[in-house]
């Protein structure tokens, strides 16, 4: 069945009362995302630890899914009248009926990582049965490979691992830089996030590749100390975070940063240079990775 989506612009308190009304309104879905999201304005929500707790973003797009035989526009007036909003300018497009599993599979092939490591989705057999294959399905939880943020932390950890490590991947999402870790040779191996979806699913990527690692919810998090402190999030959390994280990293251990962009990369650097000599790595695609050494 085809379908319309619609996009139009609120601010915070605009856009929950507006997704209610389009909801009791007759919309399949309704989704509000950052107006500002891929550039330095993008803002977290999600209350990591020593945040703010933000309801929702100041600029936002509200995004919604009818039936292709919708009146949207009437929907749309009739919603606005509701929350006394006045209606803004707004994109409606329309999305054919397609086989999202196949479309969906069809995005997403076998990644090489390295030399040695290659990122395989289960529907895939992998091209180099003599690489490390690290089994992994896109899911709710962030971190497939094909990001560059996570593709540099990847690389890091081939080229640099210390022998006998303890990793803490903090903001662990999907679990991938733990699970690589431990198949890179880690000693131990852990992660954290504020999220339980990606516990689960970090977990579950842990069983399917077979290794042993551990994940926690912030709360149940054993605060125990590691050698190597890796953390793929974005910028505004990674400077909160940053006493959580230098407090985490044992003397003479190592940080990797990423979810940075180039242009964020010095007020990072400024902030962590408390704790670690800290400098970029590499980048790529605008996104750059940070390494730092801890100072006793």
């Amino acid at each position: 069945m085809p379908w319309q989506s619609v996009t139009l612009p609120a601010t915070a308190e605009e856009a929950d009362r507006l997704s209610d009304a389009l909801m009791s309104l007759g919309a399949l879905s309704v989704s509000i995302e950052d107006a500002a999201a891929g550039t330095v304005a993008e803002a977290p929500i999600f209350g990591e630890p020593g945040m703010p707790v933000d309801a929702l973003w100041r600029d936002n797009y509200v995004v919604a899914m009818f039936d292709q035989h919708a009146d949207v526009d009437q929907i749309l007036l009739a919603a606005c009248v509701e929350v006394d909003f006045m209606l803004p300018e707004y994109e409606i497009a329309h999305i054919a009926e397609q086989d999202w599993v196949r479309l969906t599979q069809a995005e997403f092939d076998p990644i090489r990582i390295s030399k040695r490591l290659w990122i395989i989705p289960s529907w895939h057999q992998a091209p180099d049965k003599q690489a490390i294959n690290l089994k992994l399905d896109p899911g709710l939880a962030f971190g497939t490979g094909s990001h560059p943020t996570t593709r540099l932390c990847l690389q890091w950890l081939d080229e640099n691992l210390p022998d006998n490590a303890t990793v803490l991947d903090y903001g662990c999402g999907s679990g991938i830089l733990a699970i690589a870790a431990k198949k890179f040779g880690a000693l131990k191996v852990w992660g954290v996030d504020i999220d339980p979806q990606a516990i689960s699913t970090a977990i579950n990527n842990a069983n399917e590749n077979e290794v042993e690692a551990k994940f926690y919810l912030p709360d149940s998090d054993t605060n125990e100390r590691a050698n190597v402190v890796i953390a793929n999030i974005l910028t505004n959390p990674l400077i909160a975070l940053a006493p959580l994280l230098a407090e985490r990293c044992l003397p003479n251990g190592k940080l990797v940063l990423s979810g940075i962009l180039v242009e964020q990369s010095s007020k990072v650097i400024e902030t962590y240079s408390t704790w670690f000599d800290i400098d970029q790595w590499r980048n790529e695609e605008g996104w750059v990775c940070l390494v730092g050494d801890k100072r006793r």
